[in-house]
């Protein structure tokens, strides 16, 4: 009698389910990706949904792809070919399937995979170059939700399972596992329990046969209060992403810190994030950055009244090798780096510059530009040249003076080669100016003022595969360039580009995310096109965004815990004999009312408990591998538990030797050190570390040296002059007592001349930063950490202690025993302590709050 009532029960739900359609409302295709939005059926508890095409017959999409917004739901299909594909939806009610109702034929094109990243033949990410899955994929699907508890094992990661989505990025920096990996992020993701420096942080150790894609699903997926960093990573796409509200250390929406290659930044919208301590970071820091770097598409990205839309290039001391593309992306109303480069080769090509208030594109430090097909909306100087042209016109003198004028800190030229761009400006809202070279009238300049073939924003060739001649040089620093768009090797050469016009009618319909995203704004150009202030109804919207999302389908909520453990640190570290590890830093509160760690102190590794601040820091150097939890304790709520591995390789590669040359003994003959530039003896003599130095290379302006490191070091020059000068990898230093100190991060280096001086003595070492110089680490206690002001420091007999920002730069030295160090002045942001003892020195990581 049951079994019978039961199927009535089941025919009589099935009946209701066939009886009613399921009502579509909205459905398209996208860049290889569709999606349809449908109305609620009374009575569903679930719904299937299928599509055809591409190869494919019904096939069933994953349930993570259908969320409920409540009044409606949606579904998206990522990952398709191109071509015509219907999509059905069907209810289901107690497992019974109910009649589909199918979209009209929808159309997926082919994303536009131009530029850089895909030199050589890679395809960046977890897709072929077809869009769809490449073989093997692992796909994982990120939520609110299960940002902290997804887990899976990943080849070679120190713990597993890795559990939350930086330890499975962790176990990816191993590099040793080359599955292709697809995460895929949907609605809005916030903070999460491990971040770094409060960065999604994305390594796989370059290896060329890992491949990783971070996207989001829909037009609503938020990345709200972090960035995403990349850093050694090889072959990775992050996509259709929205980004908001960025208050990580590094602050950068996303930004490519060191030693990445065959990146690809497509389809995101790039809002403000939180204001930094400097002046012109009142929107935030870098939108979309790049230092040490190359083979990058940045492509298809809705840049949102940014402040500094992308900087390109920092320290690398070379223009060898460094390629980057940026085309289709929208400036919109963002205010200058479009981008600002320094050293790099760079193809700028149809993107649509929208009423930009300071500056386009700007060429520094020997840097290529090519900046062709780009449609210029009332952007103020579509394009400058360090210390010439427009960036040292004086509005007011109404002639070219660099000494009092310039946007590029003094730093040499680069060159521009221009090309069929679109300049449609109305002078009543955003005056423009740009000298050609060699024009006796250049547009939107007065005639006669300048000397346009000496003093010029960019060369304007007639055809698109013309050379810029040798002779068309930097007013400053005499670059030239390099004409890399005529290399038939690379890509451009043979590329067919839109016109002007098209690329900015494209840029409008497909910049940024799907359907240009969930929050929508509408620029007023009578005002943003001149105002580079933050305008307050959209930072309003920003700090106020929350999704719509109510439910992920199949998701079972977790509800969160009231006692919390958060940390911005590495947990998972593998390490060297010698070798500190990077000091783990943990801060509990919600109801948590206290934390106790288990496993520690442990084969040289110990911790601290501040129970005023709420932290516990590890630091040490391990003797053996070791493994630890912390968990909280307190009144009410459930425990929060993190745990790490600390793992000790009993190898290592030997550091490379310190590397000193005495131009008395050995002139300008080195194999490490290239030295360009004259000798001299009648320049007086030195004494320096028990030598007497008689021979100098004179610091001339044909002067370099330039050198590569391969980690951090500390760089000394020693003088005859006490207050020498010179230009190290672009900025200018002097002396104090005739020696420059500084420590320099690893890649390749150019020291030049400042003003003249004589330098006698060169020395390179690599004990600086993140060794431990036989100190031991239980004996040297700073606190509190993270510091708000003042930082105290438990040792003996302290000689030295000086603060490095996180690129090795020298903020300030104290040579004196002291118990405490005043860091009010310093920014927010992670730095390292190396303390000085009759001892030997130590380093330690602090972060600034």
């Amino acid at each position: 009698m049951k079994k019978e009532l039961l199927f009535l029960f089941l025919l009589l739900t099935s009946y209701q389910m066939w009886s009613q359609q399921v009502t579509i409302n909205e459905s398209a295709g996208w860049l290889e990706s569709a999606f349809v939005k449908w109305n609620p059926v009374s009575g569903a508890d679930s719904y299937n949904v299928y599509y055809t095409g591409g190869g494919q017959t019904n096939k069933k999409i994953d349930n993570e792809l259908i969320r409920s917004y409540g009044s409606y739901f949606r579904a998206d299909i990522p990952g398709l070919t191109t071509g015509n594909y219907t999509i059905t939806v069907k209810p289901v009610t107690a497992t019974i399937e109910g009649s589909g109702t199918s979209t009209s034929n929808l159309t997926v094109i082919a994303q536009d995979r131009a530029g850089f990243a895909f030199q050589g033949g890679r395809v960046p990410g977890g897709y072929k170059i077809d869009g769809t899955p490449k073989d093997n994929a692992v796909i994982l699907y990120i939520t609110q939700n299960t940002k902290n508890t997804i887990s899976m094992n990943i080849t070679g990661a120190s713990t597993n399972p890795c559990v939350g989505l930086q330890n499975i990025l962790y176990g990816i920096k191993k590099g040793k596992d080359n599955r292709p990996f697809i995460i895929r992020l949907i609605g809005n993701i916030t903070d999460m329990t491990i971040m770094e420096g409060g960065d999604i942080t994305i390594e796989n150790a370059n290896n060329a046969n890992s491949y990783l894609t971070i996207e989001g699903i829909g037009n609503d997926a938020v990345v709200n209060g972090m960035g995403i960093r990349l850093k050694k990573a090889s072959n990775i796409e992050v996509s259709n992403l929205g980004f908001m509200n960025c208050n990580s250390t590094a602050g950068d929406n996303i930004g490519m810190q060191q030693d990445n290659d065959h990146i690809w930044v497509h389809n995101c919208d790039l809002f403000y994030g939180d204001a930094g301590s400097d002046a012109d970071q009142v929107k935030g820091d870098g939108a979309l950055d790049n230092k040490s770097s190359t083979y990058i598409t940045l492509a298809y990205n809705h840049f949102w009244d940014s402040g500094k839309a992308s900087l390109l290039g920092l320290s690398e001391g070379t223009t060898a090798g460094l390629y980057i593309t940026y085309h289709h992306n929208w400036f919109d109303h963002s205010d200058s780096r479009h981008p600002r480069v320094r050293y790099y080769s760079a193809h700028i090509y149809n993107n649509y510059y929208d009423g930009n208030s300071k500056y386009g594109a700007g060429s520094t430090l020997g840097s290529s530009l090519f900046v062709e097909g780009n449609y210029f909306r009332n952007s103020k100087n579509p394009m400058m040249t360090s210390m010439q042209g427009t960036d040292a016109w004086d509005e007011s003198a109404q002639k070219n003076n660099a000494t009092t004028v310039g946007t590029f800190s003094g730093e040499a030229g680069g060159s521009i080669k221009a090309f069929n761009n679109t300049f449609d400006a109305d002078i009543a809202t955003n005056s423009m100016r740009f000298v050609a070279y060699g024009d006796t009238n250049p547009l939107y300049n007065i005639s006669g003022k300048i000397n346009s073939t000496t003093d010029f924003d960019a060369y304007v060739v007639t055809n698109r595969g013309d050379q810029v001649p040798a002779s068309v040089k930097s007013f400053a620093g005499g670059n030239i360039y390099n004409n890399f768009d005529t290399d038939a090797s690379l890509y451009i050469k043979n590329l067919v580009i839109d016109s002007p016009l098209a690329a900015k009618n494209k840029v409008i319909q497909y910049a940024g995310r799907i359907s240009g995203g969930d929050l929508k704004w509408t620029f007023n150009n009578a005002t943003d096109d001149k105002s580079s202030l933050v305008i307050p109804a959209l930072k309003s919207a920003l700090s106020n965004y929350t999704s719509t999302l109510i439910k992920v389908q199949g998701e079972i909520p977790v509800v969160e815990s009231s006692q919390t453990l958060t940390t911005d640190s590495d947990i998972n570290q593998t390490v060297a004999a010698q070798i500190v590890i990077e000091p783990m830093i943990f801060t509990w509160g919600g109801d948590a009312t206290d934390a106790t760690v288990t496993g520690l102190p442990a084969s040289g590794i110990s911790f601290i408990k501040n129970t005023t601040d709420k932290t516990i820091t590890i630091t040490g150097t391990p003797t053996a591998s070791v493994s630890f939890s912390i968990t909280t304790n307190g009144t009410g709520g459930t425990p929060a538990k993190l745990s790490g591995t600390v793992t000790f390789e009993t190898t290592t590669t030997p550091s490379a030797g310190d590397q000193i040359h005495d131009f008395t003994l050995s002139a300008k003959t080195s194999t490490f050190y290239t030295f360009t530039g004259n000798l001299a003896t009648n320049k007086g003599t030195v004494t320096y570390n028990g030598l007497t130095l008689t021979q100098c290379l004179k610091m001339e302006t044909a002067t370099t040296i330039t050198y590569t490191t391969t980690q951090t070091s500390t760089l000394t020059l020693v003088f005859v002059e006490p207050a020498g000068t010179a230009k190290i990898d672009g900025v200018n230093y002097t002396a104090t007592g005739g020696i420059i100190t500084l420590a320099i991060p690893a890649g390749n280096h150019t020291i030049a001349k400042k003003d003249t001086a004589n330098l006698f003595y060169i020395k390179t070492t690599y004990s600086t930063l993140g060794l431990n110089d036989n100190f031991e680490s239980q004996k040297l206690i700073l606190y509190p950490n993270p510091v708000t002001n003042q930082l105290y420091i438990s040792s003996e007999n302290i000689q030295k202690v000086e603060i490095y920002n996180v690129l090795g730069a020298l903020l300030k030295t104290i040579e004196k025993e002291t118990e405490s160090i005043d860091l009010s002045n310093l920014t927010t942001g992670n730095y390292i302590v190396r303390v000085t003892t009759e001892k030997g020195s130590f380093t330690k990581k602090i972060i600034k709050k």
